[in-house]
């Protein structure tokens, strides 16, 4: 598995959104881009995660950090997941494609009961400087321990205030 490196160019990311197509190249945020992958539609710790992402997206706004969300999902399952979940701020990426996904080093999961998608991404969650270089990922081979969002923001409040670098570049 190829994983990206931090402090290098992340890999091409290019996804269609509920509010239009999103492009990794084109964002401009003061400090970073983060970037959430989901499992999808069939997963109640992604909806739990989404929501409190989406409650806190204006602490991210406040901190430089433009953020989106995106999985495996159809349009049509990325739009039951924004409804049935209560996510009204965070943009929703979908379609997200396996060749991409392993490019970005996140696991691929087969379904193993029917509400389940026949494949679909375990977690992840990148850090993309404005210069789209790779400041920091957190890949999951399941969908528990997450990073909580308040560390996050915590980190990213560190990172900014001390300059600290990009780390596990060796």
């Amino acid at each position: 598995m190829t994983v990206p490196t931090p402090r290098q160019m992340a890999p091409e990311l290019d996804i269609s959104t509920l509010d239009g197509a999103w492009r990794l190249s084109e964002q401009q945020p003061v400090h970073f881009t983060l970037i959430v992958v989901y499992r999808g539609l069939h997963c109640p710790i992604c909806k739990a995660s989404l929501r409190e992402l989406d409650q806190e997206l204006a602490a991210f706004a406040e901190r430089g950090v433009d953020v989106i969300a995106m999985s495996g999902d159809s349009e049509d399952r990325a739009r039951q997941s924004k409804a049935q979940w209560g996510i009204n701020n965070v943009r929703i990426g979908y379609d997200l494609t396996e060749q991409t996904a392993r490019a970005w080093g996140l696991f691929v999961s087969r379904g193993i009961n029917d509400k389940e998608p026949s494949i679909f991404f375990e977690p992840g969650l990148f850090l993309v400087k404005p210069d789209v270089t790779l400041y920091s990922a957190s890949i999951q081979s399941m969908p528990f321990a997450r990073p909580a969002i308040g560390d996050l923001m915590k980190a990213i409040d560190f990172i900014v205030e001390k300059d600290y670098p990009a780390r596990g570049e060796a």
